[in-house]
């Protein structure tokens, strides 16, 4: 391991607004599951989620856009959203945390209906058959979403993968679910079709897919 990245994760643990409990604390009665309003964030907002939150770019941006909910980037390498959390505690921004975890285990780390939203953007499309159980978008994973949130809870989804976006809209027909919006260019579309928070967040990878004339695709749907 890099020293870049040693020191990245010893500064992690210094940080207030990160969570990185070992796979034995989340799975045998964690302490923040049901009571992440309680502990952590101290008020009663919304919670969204950002699942595989990378360099937490979008959780942060989110925060900013949106003062009155809170949101919590989940990954499970901590030298990722090192660049985040520090962004969000050097500019003061209270509303974002980062919790350290494989998604997988998500059940584990929140009680029902405690998350509002999710939003997972630019995951790897696992594009290969013996892959598809890794995709954050499956039936597995649907499953364990519904079981974590309200009732109106939304999920968001923006990838460069055409294949993603296709597969995620067959998916979710397929289950009948109800699609809320669907966009194969974002950047194509008319202002009026799409939340400008939507376009006005980017990451660092989609600046670079924007660059290579890769189309952004986005999906929002509800249980």
């Amino acid at each position: 391991m890099g020293k870049d990245k040693l020191r990245k994760f010893a500064e992690t643990k210094t940080f207030t607004n990160v969570i990185q409990p070992t796979r034995d604390e989340i799975v045998n009665n964690f302490s923040y599951k049901g009571n992440w309003n309680k502990l952590f964030f101290k008020n009663s907002n919304p919670i969204v989620l950002e699942l595989g939150c990378g360099k937490g770019e979008y959780s942060v941006g989110l925060a900013q856009y949106f003062p009155n909910k809170n949101f919590l980037g989940i990954d499970i390498k901590g030298a990722r959203f090192w660049r985040g959390a520090k962004t969000a505690l050097e500019n003061g921004i209270t509303n974002v945390g980062f919790l350290r975890t494989q998604i997988e285990l998500i059940e584990h780390a929140f009680s029902p209906n405690e998350v509002s939203e999710i939003w997972i953007t630019f995951p790897d499309p696992q594009i290969k058959y013996k892959r598809t159980k890794h995709r954050l978008i499956n039936e597995v994973f649907l499953k364990k979403y519904k079981n974590i949130m309200s009732s109106e809870g939304n999920i968001h989804l923006k990838t460069d993968s055409e294949f993603l976006h296709g597969y995620a809209n067959g998916l979710i027909h397929g289950l009948g679910l109800n699609i809320i919006s669907s966009h194969h260019d974002i950047y194509g579309a008319p202002e009026y079709e799409l939340p400008s928070y939507v376009r006005d967040i980017k990451t660092h990878y989609e600046k670079l897919f924007l660059k290579e004339g890769k189309p952004i695709t986005y999906l929002n749907f509800k249980f």
